[in-house]
């Protein structure tokens, strides 16, 4: 049996290569050196996090950050509200936007024209703050679990990509051969659209997902029970809690308090 033979590369092609690389390594180091700071802080002293002096590595090792956090009794409780309204979330917002991009992705769709633009015109104007909030209150999605489930899952723009990559990727022959062969569009979606649309789901959840994942003001504005608030919000929690200790007058203890909102951060 023979080797296969490799394909010598020019000089030109070398240099190109390199220079990628060079490129991709400078992306990849602006992206993680932020996250890394944030760990190597986690695990400094919080004299050492104040004046600056972290920069890639942690300086005085010790958890004093994470017994803080840790320590707060609603930390857990956060962790599984949060995974909750990520999984559940990202389920229903993959799917809802599948189950809209699709449709508007075929050429014998009637009125497709009409509700793409319906569509798009939410993304220039919406109802606003106050009008929301009254159309959740009356459909009893305040203080309720559901409203950070279903609150941001869909986003127009994911439609629009999603449309997009069906257009570009499904073919009408393979529609047609279907139908020929009995295949209603239910069937066709379950059994061809879905596995073949592996690439662009893969985007959708990690959206979706990294969007309910980092969720706020949601929270802030419909959830009044303690017991169904996400990490995030009990996160916040502890930082006003330690901000508390600045009333107190004491320097030395308010310099503590700062340092350890450096760590929790």
């Amino acid at each position: 049996m023979s080797r296969a033979t490799k394909i010598k590369m020019s000089s030109s092609d070398r240099i190109f290569t390199n220079v990628n690389y060079l490129f991709l390594t400078v992306i990849l180091a602006v992206i993680f050196y932020p996250l890394i700071i944030v760990v190597a802080n986690s695990f400094s002293e919080p004299q050492a996090v104040i004046s600056g002096k972290v920069w890639l590595f942690p300086i005085g090792f010790n958890l004093k950050g994470y017994q803080a956090v840790f320590r707060y009794q609603k930390i857990i409780m956060g962790f599984v509200n949060t995974i909750i309204y990520t999984v559940g979330g990202t389920l229903f917002g993959v799917g809802m936007t599948l189950l809209a991009a699709y449709p508007l992705s075929r050429r014998d769709l009637y009125g497709k024209g009409i509700l793409t633009f319906i569509f798009t015109f939410t993304m220039l104007f919406s109802g606003g703050l106050i009008p929301s909030y009254l159309l959740n209150k009356s459909l009893g999605l305040v203080d309720n679990r559901m409203m950070l489930v279903i609150a941001g899952s869909m986003s127009v723009y994911n439609i629009i990509i999603t449309r997009t990559f069906f257009r570009s990727t499904l073919a009408d022959e393979i529609l047609e051969a279907t139908q020929i062969d009995g295949c209603d569009d239910f069937n066709f979606f379950v059994r061809f659209v879905i596995p073949l649309s592996s690439t662009i789901i893969a985007v959708l959840v990690l959206f979706i997902a990294v969007g309910h994942w980092n969720s706020y003001q949601t929270a802030i504005i419909y959830i009044r029970t303690e017991s169904k608030l996400p990490l995030q919000i009990i996160l916040r929690n502890i930082l006003i809690l330690s901000q508390t200790a600045a009333l107190s007058g004491d320097v030395s203890l308010e310099l503590a308090f700062s340092g350890m909102q450096d760590l929790i951060k």
